[in-house]
């Protein structure tokens, strides 16, 4: 990997998500309208989304010059020296504008594709969840602590996430069914929220499907440098399939994917 003092980026990742906050605090719980992407179905998008977006990649533009930039709302761009950011201004916007306080800025930087550093921050309550190489950090209330995830490694004793039960259609909610039918409490709603808490001990596993990579490539080193596994659903590395399980404890993960997969 070319050298890049990551604790430099997680400071810069911080600036990010300052600017990010600024942006859509001033909408939260007060939008005047809600844009919907799609002309079938229901994608929102809103003005914070935008803004925040904006904001951040005039701080990849002028002090990352040679990143490239993936984000959710604007075009691609190329990066010339192996390094991006990938952005999800408002993962969880249909909390967002339901009001909800469990909507995220997601913040990654990547090497040649690899997510190497991941922010999750959650501008309204104030906190913020890190993680690369083996740093996983929370800070709340300007006050830091050590992420860990839980040590549950029995499928029977594990709290369960998803965004949406209605996320798995056809064979897929057949799989999510058992795997559901398999834990001791399932939680809905939280988006990349619930990968934050696997993160800090709270929640042991979260399954879902149909994801971007603007809302994955954050997870992954928050949930791994905080000790838990994160993979697709075939157990690998490969996060076009949209497919994600995170788990607090390989045991877990194992038994999570026999049940989910075979």
């Amino acid at each position: 990997m070319s050298d890049r003092d990551l604790q430099d980026e997680l400071a810069f990742a911080h600036c990010l998500a300052d600017a990010a906050g600024a942006a859509i605090l001033p909408h939260f719980r007060n939008l005047s309208a809600v844009e919907n992407k799609l002309e079938i179905g229901f994608d929102p998008v809103t003005i914070a989304d935008r803004a925040a977006e904006t904001a951040m990649r005039d701080l990849i533009v002028a002090q990352r010059p040679q990143d490239g930039i993936l984000g959710e709302e604007f075009p691609s761009r190329a990066s010339r020296n192996g390094w991006s950011w990938t952005l999800d201004p408002i993962d969880g916007t249909r909390g967002f504008i339901a009001g909800t306080p469990v909507w995220c800025v997601l913040i990654a930087l990547t090497f040649e594709d690899r997510p190497v550093l991941g922010m999750i921050a959650q501008p309204y309550l104030k906190e913020r969840f890190s993680g690369f190489a083996d740093i996983a950090e929370l800070i709340a209330d300007n006050r830091k602590s050590s992420l860990r995830v839980s040590p549950v490694n029995v499928l029977s004793n594990a709290i369960l996430a998803t965004t949406d039960s209605h996320l798995f259609e056809g064979d897929e909610a057949e799989q999510f069914a058992r795997l559901r039918d398999s834990v001791r409490l399932t939680r809905y709603g939280m988006d990349a929220y619930a990968y934050a808490l696997v993160a800090a001990g709270g929640i042991d596993l979260v399954v879902e499907t149909g994801l971007g990579l603007h809302d994955i490539h954050a997870l992954v080193p928050v949930v791994r440098a905080a000790g838990g596994i994160i993979t697709d659903w075939s157990g690998g590395q490969d996060y076009t399939t949209g497919r994600l399980i995170a788990a607090a404890t390989p045991a877990l993960h194992n038994q999570a994917m026999a049940v989910l997969v075979g």
